[in-house]
């Protein structure tokens, strides 16, 4: 009864500061969920997937694409799933899929940002509202008189938007901080991630041919099956028409036309 109790005395700027204060909260809690989910398993994903390029491209791929579920997992997944690239192919791989995670780790700060500007300032409005209304009824002779107490207490209630405005914002403010901190923290991830992946392409590239030829059903086979048959059987209709052409044999061959 008590928080009701202040929420009417606060006013009519209370319902916008529950309003961000909901909003606020839906982020932080959306936002701490998903790190708690990521941060749990990253380092795993990344050692797992480094150890196994070391020995086996094939086996990496197959490692990372498991983990696509997690940023970190599509970060490394991105340049293992080019059917053939260079070094430069690679690196461009790891570059705009690293800039598509790390925009969807920011998701929600421009929400954060807003009622950590709105809340206070909201606050503010609902004491100079309140105060407006209490000195309207402060009459100059009344001054120093029992009458002028309820004035007072009328300023004291108006107080209560902004220190709820206040309580908003820092709450908010706080997290919005160390959401920002873990994703400077998951850039140098990446970056380490990505230089040490490149490192070791650069030291054993990955052989495309014996990656093709494990797959199950590789588009390459399936080229290599059906279009040289249909390239090689033309030429062989064209080699035919003139190799096969039928040639004197004999002298009674090349006679015979004489006789007739």
């Amino acid at each position: 009864m008590d928080i009701l109790d202040l929420f009417k005395k606060g006013g009519p700027a209370m319902w916008p500061l529950l309003a961000l204060s909901i909003l606020s909260l839906s982020v932080i809690f959306e936002r701490l969920w998903f790190w708690l989910r990521i941060l749990s398993q990253e380092k795993e994903i990344v050692n797992r997937v480094l150890d196994a390029a070391r020995v086996d491209w094939m086996s990496a791929a197959d490692i990372a694409r498991l983990a696509t579920k997690q940023p970190i997992g599509r970060f490394l997944h991105a340049p293992l799933s080019l059917p053939k690239s260079d070094l430069e192919s690679f690196r461009l791989a790891l570059e705009a899929t690293a800039e598509d995670e790390l925009a969807g780790m920011r998701r929600g700060e421009k929400l954060l940002e807003t009622v950590i500007a709105l809340a206070p300032l909201l606050g503010l409005l609902g004491t100079v509202l309140g105060l407006i209304q209490s000195l309207r009824s402060i009459r100059i002779g009344d001054l120093g008189t029992e009458s002028t107490a309820g004035v007072t207490t009328g300023i004291g209630e108006s107080l209560i938007s902004t220190a709820t405005g206040l309580i908003v914002a820092i709450v908010t403010l706080a997290f919005y901080r160390l959401f920002q901190g873990i994703v400077v923290n998951q850039v140098k991830i990446f970056r380490r991630a990505g230089n040490d992946m490149e490192l070791l392409y650069l030291q054993s590239p990955p052989d495309y041919t014996k990656m093709r030829s494990e797959n199950i059903i590789p588009p390459v086979t399936i080229i290599g099956d059906s279009i040289p048959d249909k390239l090689n059987s033309p030429r062989k209709r064209g080699k035919s028409k003139f190799s096969e052409t039928p040639e004197p044999s004999s002298e009674s061959d090349l006679s015979e036309p004489k006789d007739s």
